[in-house]
């Protein structure tokens, strides 16, 4: 025993098991007792916020960095993106690259590539997903985001979503938000039937249909679509339909209210929506 860490270990162990005091210890094993009692700095002062972010990483892996420190600030820690940055490189933490994906008539009010939402419940976008359940049963994800405040206002998970089932949805958010002035969508059956078509008649929201095999002119809830596949649907196996909707709404509850969204400076789309009612309501009223 020459470095006094061995020494340090030794002392401690006279100390535990033969009921040794410390002065006496180290009178054994040859240590000083300012030695002994000298507790060596930490190597690495930021051990603790590269755990931090190494355990960020495992429970969002489809997160980057930037969202990493937008969280940080939120929960009260003064820190530095480019540290956040650079502590995030050394870790070796990365997103694993992004699969792209496509989507495919009715006739649109205003066109889909000139129209951009203004104000929250002006466009809500419309779009389908699909996934398996571990008995290989096909389940069906209805999204309907508001593509001023990215919030998303519903996620409908079921076996089976035909055009009744989505004018249902549709009906359960506008009696709490009110009716939007367009729906942007795609062609697909669902989307096209007369009971959709009436929908909108009946309630005087205009449609803009996108252009067959074209879902860059519906960005937003493909955005939205693509991140829900990356970050749950990609890495959890649904045992029943159940199981798939308490998950969904789970997600989308982070997805509102914690994730912070590029797009809005980083605040999440809650947090966003409440900023501009607050900042422009009293105005409208």
């Amino acid at each position: 025993m020459v470095s006094p860490s061995r020494r340090r270990r030794a002392v401690a162990m006279l100390q535990e098991r033969l009921g040794l005091s410390q002065r006496r210890a180290c009178r054994i094993v040859g240590q000083h007792r300012s030695t002994q009692r000298y507790q060596p700095a930490d190597a690495d002062p930021d051990s603790d916020l590269r755990e931090r972010l190494r355990r960020f990483a495992r429970a969002h892996p489809r997160w980057g960095y930037r969202r990493a420190h937008a969280v940080l600030v939120r929960e009260g820690l003064v820190v530095n993106r480019k540290k956040i940055q650079r502590l995030w490189r050394e870790e070796g933490l990365r997103v694993p690259a992004k699969r792209s994906k496509r989507r495919r008539l009715g006739e649109s009010v205003a066109p889909a590539t000139r129209l951009r939402a203004e104000r929250p419940d002006h466009v809500w976008a419309l779009d389908y997903q699909f996934d398996v359940t571990a008995a290989g049963r096909t389940i069906k994800i209805l999204h309907v985001v508001d593509e001023f405040t990215r919030e998303s206002l519903a996620d409908l998970v079921a076996y089976s979503i035909d055009a009744d089932a989505t004018v249902a949805c549709l009906d359960k958010i506008a009696a709490v938000r009110g009716f939007p002035q367009f729906i942007r969508c795609d062609n697909g059956p669902e989307l096209t039937a007369a009971a959709l078509r009436d929908w909108c008649r009946f309630t005087s929201t205009r449609t803009s249909y996108i252009e067959p095999g074209s879902p860059w002119q519906n960005p937003w809830v493909e955005s939205y679509g693509g991140r829900m596949r990356d970050e749950l649907l990609a890495v959890e196996q649904f045992d029943t339909l159940l199981e798939a909707q308490v998950l969904v709404a789970d997600w989308r509850e982070e997805y509102n209210n914690y994730r912070p969204h590029s797009a809005l400076g980083m605040l999440t789309p809650a947090e966003f929506a409440q900023r501009w009612r607050s900042q422009h309501q009293p105005q409208l009223s």
